[in-house]
């Protein structure tokens, strides 16, 4: 069992006022954290305890001269103490593996990304527009065939 006492992580960061008694968590258990810092949006929050992120990067291209833009998501694990949301703006920073695609632990809640609803809504209705049109297609080939068949 972990402690309820909040820890000092490193980071001037206050601790989250819930308590948990996980013991993957950098502020109630014993994971330490170091390296890589990012800020990102949660994505998804359907897996126990984890969440996935989702940030934009610069990527230089040698040839041309120029950036491009890149999307990264990561899965990071979701302490019960901060316990983000889909929508969330959160602080993520790197620790020891804690499964086999999970390197990463939320330390902070920074507040909501605003128009994010908007924003999956958009990304769905353009999945749904490309099915929709294959069973169109779908519709006609098989009107097409009935009409041979007479």
């Amino acid at each position: 069992m972990a402690k309820t006492e909040s820890r000092n992580i490193g980071i001037a960061l206050e601790a989250p006022k819930q308590k948990c008694s996980s013991t993957a968590c950098p502020f109630h258990g014993n994971l330490s954290i170091r390296g890589r810092q990012f800020t990102g949006i949660v994505v998804s929050t359907k897996m126990r305890k984890t969440a996935v992120i989702e940030f934009n990067r610069l990527h230089f291209l040698k040839k041309y001269e120029r950036y491009e833009k890149r999307r990264t998501k990561l899965k990071v694990h979701n302490p019960e103490c901060i316990n983000a949301k889909d929508g969330n703006i959160v602080r993520i920073m790197e620790c020891r593996p804690l499964s086999k695609t999970k390197n990463f632990v939320i330390i902070e809640n920074i507040g909501i990304e605003k128009g994010f609803k908007e924003k999956m809504e958009a990304r769905e209705s353009g999945k749904i527009k490309i099915t929709a049109k294959t069973e169109d297609e779908v519709k006609s080939k098989g009107e097409i065939n009935a009409a041979n068949q007479i």
